[in-house]
């Protein structure tokens, strides 16, 4: 398969929704934040839409992937039921005791009831999640009504979520239902994503899955938002086919062109499906062509009559006969690539010399390739084979402390982060666009590779130079207990700090002190002299930083650009 052709861990377009790729545009977090707030105190009734594909049974996902403290969750995925059937239904879902003989909808509503207040006083909420609630029928509705009427003096007993396409809203705006769409407290459309959400979208799946180099040509990230409108569905489906033309064809950048015959492959006749303006196309071309119909019958009954009516004998001489003049063929605008099966044994490049081999960019195209803060964050993480949970109270430095990583910010110039030779996130001033986050990924004599929201970027350093306000920050790996090593230290910190020193040959004698002794503090200004460092004898954490060099899986900030 492809995967293994782009050095991916697995395929990244299913279209199962997968809470580990959630891309959240800021549409999907608006929406997100609506679910997340119907489950708290003051929830209630909360509403959300979106076509098909647009990403809410991944939101759903999402949301019960929180684990919420003091909330139970029960999830209705098939709404085809009658109203005996759903409120069954839910009284599994929450584990709730009833008489299993043929209970009646009553038995099972006052069951329901002891159940709620039983788990109200007890310090916890509930939430019903009704999944495809557009195929709800009128009584279930007016059923779920009744339940919002399980409630105590201050708050509600049983929080409930709509989850549907948009046909659910025209269903609760019949007369019939005005009772119950008054009581909803929140709702929330899911629209399709931008041009660069869509493209932001594939790069962040690509990266999840391990891709470590540009796939896309940016020119093809543009035409699959061209071809899908933004649904996230349909990306999908056009890119894993993509993938897997680009496999047979052996090509490593996806093109524009391969991009079109994917979506022909995915979409057949049947356009409607990919393009909502297709209609209004086809209508359109139906129109021209019977126009073009109707001419040519007219020049067609014209060269057949004419001549028959105009038979006058002529004198004059005969016309010579037509040259055969070989015109060149129309070039064809599709580029055609042969397809042949790559072989077990076809070079694999490594990310460097992918990274290498990427096309010259200017920073005038930085502007456009503005990727959100939590995104940069992430990808400088996963350099560092880090993971970073979804819900984190402690912030982005506070859940990588947790996996032996540390965060620097500082200001500085450009011979500091080649001291420090780590990847970094630098704070551009794009000028008009104001100043903004990039993660600079590696850097050579000329050029640096900078990760953006299209994907790596090849700049020169002299374009980019200019634009750096001095203000960074990266990762390095802790080895020791504190964060400056000084007459403080413990045993095993000044045991870890000599032992370094020795693999440097700073130290010749292997008995480790257990504490900062002069000759140890001697040997630390040594080395700070050597890498250009305060000489102050103690170990900081840029003097840490210098001492973890060696330590394995720590990526580097130089390389090898030509």
């Amino acid at each position: 398969m492809y995967t293994e052709f782009f050095q991916l861990r697995e395929m990244p377009f299913s279209i199962t929704p997968d809470p580990a790729y959630l891309y959240l545009s800021s549409r999907h977090q608006e929406a997100l934040g609506h679910l997340l707030y119907g489950t708290g105190q003051y929830g209630g009734f909360v509403q959300l839409t979106g076509e098909v594909g647009t990403g809410k049974t991944t939101i759903i996902r999402s949301l019960l992937e929180q684990r919420l403290p003091e909330v139970d969750v029960a999830v209705i995925h098939n709404p085809r039921q009658s109203e005996h059937e759903f409120v069954h239904s839910l009284c599994d879902e929450l584990g709730v005791a009833y008489p299993r003989e043929q209970p009646s909808l009553k038995t099972l509503v006052d069951a329901l009831n002891t159940h709620l207040l039983k788990t109200h006083a007890a310090g916890r909420r509930t939430v019903l999640i009704i999944d495809e609630a557009q195929n709800l029928q009128p009584g279930v509705l007016e059923q779920v009504r009744l339940l919002t009427n399980l409630e105590t003096a201050k708050e509600k007993l049983l929080r409930i979520m709509l989850i549907g396409q948009p046909e659910l809203s025209v269903l609760l705006a019949r007369p019939e239902l005005r009772q119950l769409a008054s009581r909803i407290t929140a709702r929330y459309h899911l629209t399709a994503l931008t041009e660069a959400e869509t493209a932001e979208y594939i790069l962040h799946r690509l990266r999840v899955a391990g891709a470590q180099s540009a796939i896309f040509e940016l020119s093809a990230l543009a035409r699959v938002h061209r071809h899908t409108q933004g649904n996230p569905r349909l990306i999908n489906v056009v890119c894993d086919r993509a993938l897997m033309g680009a496999y047979g064809r052996h090509a490593r950048r996806i093109t524009p062109a391969i991009v079109d015959q994917a979506t022909r492959e995915v979409m057949g006749d049947h356009p409607l499906l990919f393009d909502p303006r297709a209609d209004h196309r086809w209508r359109t071309i139906e129109r021209v062509w019977l126009l073009l119909l109707v001419i040519s019958i007219g020049v067609f009954a014209y060269s057949y009559w004419w001549p028959r009516a105009q038979q006058i004998p002529s004198t004059a001489e005969p016309a010579h006969p037509p040259v055969a003049v070989a015109a060149d063929s129309p070039a064809d605008t599709t580029d055609e690539v042969p397809v042949f099966v790559p072989a077990d044994d076809a070079p694999k490049d490594s990310p460097a010399l992918q990274r290498a081999a990427l096309p010259v960019s200017s920073v005038a195209d930085l502007p456009r390739t503005i990727q959100p803060l939590p995104m940069t964050l992430l990808r400088l993480a996963r350099l560092w084979n880090a993971r970073l949970p979804k819900t984190d109270t402690e912030g982005f430095c506070g859940a990588l402390q947790k996996q032996g990583l540390e965060c620097y910010r500082s200001n500085g110039a450009w011979d500091d982060l080649l001291k420090m030779n780590r990847p970094a996130i630098l704070t551009l001033d794009l000028r008009e666009a104001g100043q903004h986050y990039f993660l600079l990924e590696s850097m050579g004599s000329q050029y640096a590779i900078v990760d953006t929201a299209l994907g790596p970027m090849r700049l020169p350093l002299e374009q980019l130079r200019p634009l750096w306000t001095g203000e960074f920050l990266l990762l390095w790996r802790r080895q020791t207990h504190a964060l400056k090593l000084d007459a403080s230290a413990n045993a095993a910190d000044i045991a870890w700090l000599h032992e370094q020193l020795v693999d440097l040959g700073y130290i010749t004698d292997a008995r480790a002190p257990r504490q900062l002794t002069p000759a140890l503090q001697n040997a630390v200004r040594r080395l700070q002299g050597d890498r250009g460092l305060a000489t102050d004898g103690i170990a900081g954490v840029r003097t840490l930083i210098e001492l973890g060099d060696d330590v394995a899986e720590t990526p580097k900030l130089s390389v090898d650009l030509p």
